[in-house]
């Protein structure tokens, strides 16, 4: 499989939380995804990008915060997030780099 300019599009950056830590124990990955982009496009695109097998794609939205900066009001924008799970016997190591 080759690997498109659209699937870096889709995929933005992995997320290295201490909840995404834990969720590596369970085998799962979670990448920070474009808002638009849906479960099938971002199979295609892991599978593309790390060359591994992927079981199953869950994902949620986050809401932007209204926030104030310097008195002037401002909203920050919505982050969709994806929790990649991999079959057995595959691994990403997003810690380092591509």
């Amino acid at each position: 499989m080759s690997v498109k300019a659209d699937h870096y599009d889709v995929i933005r950056k992995p997320i290295i939380t201490e909840k995404a830590t834990m969720a590596s124990e369970a085998n799962a990955v979670v990448f920070e995804v474009s808002i638009d982009s849906n479960k099938p496009q971002i199979k295609d695109a892991v599978e593309a990008i790390f060359g591994v097998k992927v079981k199953a794609v869950n994902t949620s939205i986050t809401k932007g915060k209204t926030k104030t900066f310097r008195g002037m009001k401002g909203r920050r924008k919505d982050v969709k997030k994806a929790y990649v799970t991999l079959e057995d016997g595959n691994a990403i190591d997003v810690t380092t780099g591509l």
